[in-house]
């Protein structure tokens, strides 16, 4: 037996927060992603082993089917043993069988981006492991990682999406996104990973009770960068989009902070503060940011599927 399944990253470009709360998110699943391997093991336990993108291994355990069931824990050091525990057990309580039915796994995962990158280590790997179980991967995400599933959705579409909550229910659309100005758009690493779970702590402990006025402009925002005929209104719109989190959140704009000079527009993505921002520049801007230090510039058509 031997079995491989395959999820998408993911880059939020509209909606980042304000999604959690039924507010319409712009998403687009990326050329990267991670693979799950599974085979027969033995002794009632599984031999994990994680692999990052250049072939290192990032994480090596032996976790037993007993310490699933019973959702062990251990010290803070080993968190990502504690998050793994917790991610299998929720997926056993939907699905008993996979402990119960078996003798046990070697499971390999194997990350096609850099790690620290931020395009989805958790989503992609909670979607291959309920593809694995055939259990439902926003569920799964739910009730372990927690979080607003549109990663999930990016990791099982190869199109960008438009995405959004209904009571907790997720609706996923499937859009096109081919702009004439897609050879000015560029994705810059700024070598910060960034905590989901934290950052959407934050939001939830600095956010204004009444989002509706946020969410309406949101949406409307998300629909003016989907129609954008042009570089400049496409920036424009991502400009606004910009202001509006920045007043909700209390953090200055990634511009403002970092590339006060730019000539061109900047966009946070995702979680605020670190991973990737959308360069949009009339110019190939590598050389401006590689000059402010940050060397992981990728082209849209490279990074986007």
């Amino acid at each position: 037996m031997k079995k491989e399944f395959y999820s998408n990253g993911k880059l939020l470009i509209t909606g980042e927060y304000l999604v959690l709360d039924g507010a319409k998110a712009f998403a687009l699943p990326t050329k990267f992603g991670q693979n799950l391997i599974v085979e027969e093991g033995n002794n009632q336990e599984i031999k994990w082993t994680s692999y990052d993108a250049d072939g290192s291994i990032w994480f090596e355990d032996l976790i037993s089917f007993a310490e699933i069931s019973k959702k062990s824990t251990f010290d803070k050091t080993e968190s990502i043993r504690n998050t793994l525990i917790e991610i299998l057990h929720e997926g056993y309580l939907l699905n008993p069988a996979f402990i119960n039915e078996f003798e046990g796994y070697q499971v390999k995962t194997e990350l096609t981006f850099p790690r620290n990158w931020g395009l989805g280590t958790s989503s992609t790997l909670i979607n291959n492991i309920a593809q694995w179980l055939q259990i439902d991967a926003f569920g799964l995400l739910k009730n372990s990682f927690g979080g607003s599933g549109y990663d999930i959705a990016c990791a099982q579409n190869d199109s960008p999406i438009l995405y959004h909550l209904i009571k907790v229910i997720p609706i996923v659309e499937n859009v096109t996104f081919d702009p004439k100005f897609i050879e000015n758009l560029y994705f810059v690493y700024l070598d910060k990973k960034q905590n989901s779970k934290a950052a959407i702590a934050f939001y939830y402990n600095n956010k204004n009770k009444d989002l509706a006025k946020a969410i309406s402009e949101n949406d409307k925002i998300t629909q003016e960068v989907l129609n954008a005929k042009t570089l400049e209104k496409f920036a424009l719109a991502l400009e606004k989009h910009e202001t509006g989190m920045s007043a909700i959140l209390g953090i200055k704009k990634v511009k403002e902070s970092l590339f006060p000079d730019f000539n061109g527009a900047v966009k946070s993505l995702g979680a605020w503060g670190g991973d990737f921002v959308l360069a949009i520049s009339k110019e190939n801007p590598n050389d401006y940011f590689k000059e402010k230090g940050f060397r992981t510039i990728i082209p849209f058509k490279e990074m986007i599927l």
